[in-house]
């Protein structure tokens, strides 16, 4: 009765034994981390009406993350990200009620870059965001529709992306669409690269995304898989039966000192309008173009204070046979930026839209800021104060 004692102690003793330089060989860690983000909103008209609001999420998306890495050896890691977007107001999920709807994704790092699986940014985030973001508090482009604000993301996608070469970083990322017999429907694929040396840096991307109203606008758990994903924005909804979206982005950004400037332009093109019957409400043929430049601007008073401003133009040209007409937005902000501490800080918006011409529905474009309800004219005022907490 003993000895199956004496050996299971073995045994036992055996797999600590292997287990010990295992565990010191194979280092990992997880770290929780998340923002939150609150403020009180004033619109000058949403509807024709005024609005006193509680809002969330102007300077930055709120959410809670996991990000994990573990040593493989030989330069090689396990990595993993799990992000959720959220509400602080309410507690209620974003992102269509998706519980890890911003990002979700495991991967390999190694000397040659990385390699990731799951819902994940495209490369017009990666590669042309930082520049723009690193000048200021920066209001979206209408709609959101060239995605600088990184508010949309893609499912089902691999993704490389290089690691530094003397300051050229480079990546691609390519997500099936998932359609039995179908290997084009609602697929995406995306590329892009950077240059950064000293002050400067360059960023260029492309997108192509297939059935865009539902692989890129509309793929959350609450997405219509039928109807139109793109209604709530009058400056793209009429074109929600495009068989392909496409977005060129490039951009230059400069930093000395406490100020910085970043030049940037996108192309965003809607093409075969109607391939979509249930989506055709206005009858479009051909292919419908958006172009937007953008001048942003951020200054440091203070190692703790930070004044930013920027200004957006968007031009919409015709669309081919039954078009729409053109469409301008201009569109401008101010903000004030105070670090109470490294975490924590206090922020202050204003920003302002004026359309002209036609929008896609045929009418006269009236001005809608990003997150906002549309104004009943053509011009729409709002302004935000707010706090950030990260951890």
């Amino acid at each position: 009765m003993k000895k199956p004692r004496i050996k299971l102690m073995s045994a036992a003793a055996s797999a600590l034994a292997f287990a010990v330089p295992m565990a010191a060989h194979a280092q990992s860690s997880v770290t929780l981390y998340g923002v939150l983000d609150a403020g009180f909103l004033y619109v000058n008209n949403v509807h024709g009406s005024q609005q006193y609001a509680l809002s969330a999420g102007w300077f930055q998306g709120n959410r809670w993350g996991l990000t994990g890495v573990e040593d493989l050896g030989g330069g090689y890691q396990a990595i993993f990200r799990l992000e959720s977007g959220f509400s602080p107001l309410n507690g209620s999920l974003s992102q269509g009620n998706a519980l890890f709807g911003r990002q979700a994704w495991v991967g390999i790092a190694s000397p040659y870059g990385t390699l990731t699986l799951g819902r994940q940014y495209d490369a017009i985030v990666d590669y042309v965001e930082p520049a723009r973001a690193s000048t200021a508090l920066l209001i979206n482009h209408p709609a959101e529709f060239d995605n600088l604000g990184n508010d949309y993301r893609l499912n089902n996608a691999v993704k490389y992306a290089s690691v530094s070469y003397g300051g050229v970083k480079f990546g691609g990322l390519f997500s099936a669409g998932g359609v039995a017999g179908n290997f084009a429907q609602n697929r995406a694929w995306s590329l892009g690269a950077s240059y950064a040396h000293g002050p400067l840096y360059f960023g260029a991307a492309y997108l192509n995304a297939r059935d865009p109203n539902f692989s890129y606008y509309g793929n959350n758990p609450a997405s219509s898989t039928t109807g139109s994903n793109m209604s709530s924005y009058r400056i793209f909804s009429g074109y929600a039966s495009a068989q392909t979206l496409e977005t060129i982005a490039a951009t230059v950004g400069y930093t000395s000192g406490p100020a910085s400037v970043a030049a940037t332009y996108t192309n965003v093109r809607f093409s075969g309008l109607g391939a979509h019957a249930a989506l055709d409400t206005s009858g479009y043929r051909g292919t419908a173009a958006f172009n937007t430049a953008e001048l942003a601007l951020g200054y440091w008073f203070t190692p703790a204070f930070k004044f930013g401003t920027s200004y957006q133009y968007i031009h919409g040209a015709p669309v081919g046979e039954g078009g729409a007409g053109r469409v301008t937005y201009h569109e401008a902000d101010v903000s004030l930026d105070y670090y109470l501490s490294k975490r924590t800080d206090i922020y202050a918006l204003v920003m302002a839209q004026q359309a002209s011409g036609k929008d896609s529905t045929g009418q006269a474009a009236v001005a809608q800021l990003w997150a906002l309800s549309a104004s009943s004219t053509n011009r729409q005022i709002g302004a935000v104060i707010g706090m950030r907490h990260k951890f």
